[in-house]
Formats: structure tokens, C-alpha cells, sequence
């Protein structure tokens, strides 16, 4: 059971959203925060979705919680990325149209905000590109 404590975030151009996301701390006992990355219509530019992760990774709420359920639309790669990045990816599994994503935190303060540098064997191909 969830209070009305939900928030959401969005990523503006010009006056436009190009990318939005819900952001919901759960009641529960492990801190949980549920949030849905939402599709913008049209061609996304590069980056956006990857700015919309972190803009919700950055949220105190999701910052002082320990998991993190997340759906995302399926084929959204940078979204999907960001994620790993930025969290400790357990489970990824389609549903329908969307990918769901459960992944615990990182400790605020142990993770800077963006990407981090490939580890020691780690594939380039999952990172977003720049540029």
C-alpha cells in the first residue's frame, strides 16, 4: 500500500517533456522505491533518458532507499544502461511492452551521479554512447 507520496520528474527541451518518469516510495520495511520510466512520443534526443535515470537515482527518497523496482519501455537500451550504472542490477525480465527492473541502491555518497568508467572485463556495448 502506497501513500500519495508520488512524484514526478521530467526532462524538458524547449518547453517540451521528452522524457518523464513516476517515482514512488513504497510502505515497506526495505525501502523500497518503484518508479516508471515513461515513452515520450517521437524520437527521444540522445541523453535524455539516460538524464532521466539519474534525475530520478538523484531524488532524496531514492537516494536513501535500498531497492529500486523500475519499468521500463522495452528497447529503451540507454534507460536500461543507465540503470546498470547506477545500481546493482539483480533481475531484468519483459513484460508485455516493458521491461522490469529490480535493483538495489547504492548507498548515498558511494556512487557518484552519471556514468562510471568500465570495470576491468566489462563490455563497452552496454554503455550509451556520448556524442
Amino acid at each position: 500500500m502506497t501513500d500519495n507520496k508520488s512524484r514526478r520528474v521530467e526532462i524538458k527541451e524547449q518547453d517540451k517533456t521528452i522524457a518523464a518518469a513516476e517515482v514512488t516510495p513504497l510502505d515497506d520495511p526495505a525501502g523500497t522505491v518503484r518508479t516508471s520510466l515513461l515513452p515520450a512520443s517521437g524520437a527521444a534526443p540522445p541523453g535524455s533518458r539516460a538524464s532521466l535515470v539519474d534525475a530520478v537515482m538523484d531524488l532524496p527518497e531514492v537516494r536513501a532507499s535500498s531497492r529500486l523496482e523500475a519499468t521500463v519501455p522495452l528497447g529503451d537500451s540507454e534507460s536500461l544502461a543507465r540503470l546498470q550504472e547506477r545500481t546493482d542490477v539483480s533481475a531484468t525480465r519483459p513484460t508485455g511492452s516493458t521491461a522490469l527492473v529490480d535493483a538495489d541502491t547504492r548507498a548515498a555518497g558511494t556512487e557518484p551521479p552519471g556514468p562510471r568508467e568500465p570495470q576491468a572485463g566489462e563490455s563497452q556495448a552496454a554503455r550509451p554512447e556520448s556524442g
